[in-house]
């Protein structure tokens, strides 16, 4: 391990040699603080009672991040201080040559003009607006003046398509990916795509620190992680939010003034997002063991299948992966697809074999509702009246299709037992967000 490794780091000092535990530049930290009746842990922030807590001697750990190594009182934490230990570039920074719309460019320009040190801001843009070609000069500035980046999202799918993007865009940078099924050991570098949960190993380490999909679960109302991007983040650090689904908690903190905010309606190429069609087939779930499995949806799947347009059944509940996934197999038996979900061990390869063209469909729970991108797509939610599709949910769903300036429009399906008020609410916040995009245009 290099002293480097430990830099804007808090990581136990078990995992350190102890040749290197006595370089004098190493902060040591306490793990857990013990109080009255309670514990708080120092590196997830969360609070224990004593009792749930409890080891013998008088001892304690925190249950809340045992998932990244048990720690007890009997451990400390130990990092460097944040050095920006940074060669700067002579040359330009980012290699991407494509061109910013009129419309990305003048947000380019706000993130430039407000996410600056001790700043918080918000870019609420559709999806397939372009967020992450809107950060790049924000981000080419950032390297350029030697600040460390972190671009964080709560999501693995997310993380592993924005890598190869940020890889493109800045071909001279050291990019570092970070999460739990990632294939690399971890270094020292100027820019840093992680899971949310890999903050929790940082301190006071990045002076722009980006959450991606802030919407999003796990990170929605989870403090632990709302502490480590706190954490993080440099005391004087900026703090730069992306969504396209703000939740009314975040829409409240921008009435209140504590985010200022970037805004873009309209997709990159400017065609307006899908409107989703409800299709309504009460007890679709039962007729899955009958003879028309898939509830009289053949034709529309065949026509896809047909254009050779590859496509997303949407699931509410693990348990209906294999019963669609068997009804797709009975009714179109030469064609490749497959299942996937959140801790299927084979879900990076799935999604990338997706991407390549080698699947030209996949049954999915809502793991993939937002952050992939796959060209010509067309969308299928069985259940979309389940409580598990929120009102943001359907909304970011439906926003996979038509992404592409090959087919920018794509078709939606909602099929459900009933016309909820969330599927009205998602088709209505659709059209209301595509009347803001063609004002927009109109107005030049």
């Amino acid at each position: 391990m290099e002293l480097s490794e430990l830099y804007g780091r808090r990581i136990p000092a078990s995992q350190v040699p102890k040749e290197l535990l006595v370089n004098q530049q190493i902060r040591k930290y306490p793990m857990i603080k013990v109080e009255k009746k309670t514990i708080r842990c120092l590196r997830c922030g969360q609070v224990t009672p004593k009792q749930v807590a409890y080891l013998p001697d008088n001892q304690y750990y925190c249950p809340s991040c045992i998932l990244l190594d048990r720690m007890s009182t009997l451990d400390y934490l130990v990092g460097v201080d944040e050095p920006n230990a940074f060669v700067k570039e002579n040359s330009e920074v980012l290699t991407w040559q494509g061109k910013l719309s009129k419309y990305q460019q003048q947000c380019s320009n706000e993130l430039k003009k407000y996410v600056t040190s001790g700043h918080k801001h918000l870019l609420w843009a559709v999806t397939g607006a372009g967020k992450t070609e809107m950060l790049f000069e924000l981000l080419a500035q950032n390297l350029q003046e030697q600040k460390r980046i972190c671009l964080a999202s709560p999501r693995v799918d997310v993380c592993n398509e924005l890598y190869p993007r940020l890889q493109q865009a800045f071909g001279r940078t050291d990019i570092q990916l970070l999460h739990g099924s990632a294939n690399q050991s971890y270094r020292y570098t100027q820019l840093v795509i992680s899971t949310t949960h890999q903050l929790l190993r940082f301190y006071h380490a990045f002076d722009l620190l980006i959450i991606d999909e802030v919407d999003a679960f796990p990170f929605v109302h989870n403090r632990q992680l709302e502490y480590a991007t706190k954490q993080a983040l440099k005391v004087d650090g900026a703090l730069l939010y992306l969504t396209a689904t703000p939740d009314k908690d975040l829409q409240a903190k921008i009435k209140r003034h504590e985010f200022s905010v970037s805004y873009l309606p309209m997709r990159f190429h400017t065609h307006p997002l899908p409107q989703a069609k409800v299709l309504l087939r009460p007890n679709w779930q039962e007729k899955l063991q009958g003879k028309h499995k898939l509830a009289h949806l053949d034709k529309i799947l065949a026509n896809w299948i047909k254009r050779q347009e590859p496509f997303l059944l949407f699931v509410p509940r693990i348990s209906l992966l294999q019963p669609v996934f068997e009804a797709m197999q009975n009714l179109f038996p030469t064609l490749k697809g497959q299942t996937v979900y959140a801790n299927d061990e084979q879900r990076i390869e799935k999604v990338l074999a997706m991407r390549q063209g080698e699947f030209q469909y996949l049954v999915t729970t809502t793991i993939l509702e937002r952050g992939v991108t796959f060209a010509r797509l067309n969308i299928l939610i069985l259940g979309a009246d389940d409580e598990v599709f929120s009102l943001s949910a359907l909304v970011q769903i439906a926003g996979r299709a038509g992404r592409s300036l090959q087919r920018p429009k794509g078709d939606v399906y909602f099929v459900c037992h009933e016309y909820t008020k969330t599927i009205k609410g998602a088709i209505k916040q659709i059209k209301y967000l595509n009347q803001k995009a063609q004002r927009m245009l109109h107005d030049g």
